[in-house]
């Protein structure tokens, strides 16, 4: 698979340059620019890069800890199923990473709490 790094670098650039700063809180679920990324990392999709992801954990305004989204159906223990606005998703419970709020783009829902409390249970197997 071919992994267009050039194309991310120069949208990588704008989202630098462009610096909006979101306010985002534990368990809202995000478009965000993850990028094309090296290996089995997580990449966004499309030309801008950008796929859903549930904020885990706020450090500080310009700081967050994601876990990435797929709409792809996946029973096993690396995903954790749930219903947010567009359906149900699967959380890749795997590929948690530190984001600068920069990457952010649009707000789309907010998951509940007890969903929330499935996936940080789930995802404590893994830290």
């Amino acid at each position: 698979m071919n992994k267009d790094f050039d194309q991310w670098n120069g949208e990588k650039k704008k989202i630098h340059m462009q610096a909006g700063m979101a306010y985002a809180h534990p368990r809202e679920v995000w478009w965000c620019a993850l990028g094309a990324n090296i290996g089995a990392e997580t990449d966004g999709k499309h030309d801008n890069f950008e796929r859903p992801v549930l904020v885990l954990r706020v450090y500080n305004t310009e700081t967050l800890l994601i876990l990435p989204i797929t709409s792809r159906e996946k029973k096993d223990e690396f995903h954790c199923a749930v219903k947010v606005k567009f359906g149900t998703v699967w959380i890749k419970l795997t590929q948690s990473r530190v984001i600068s709020t920069y990457r952010l783009l649009r707000k789309v829902d907010m998951i509940p709490e007890s969903a929330f409390k499935k996936v940080q249970i789930a995802f404590s197997k893994f830290i």
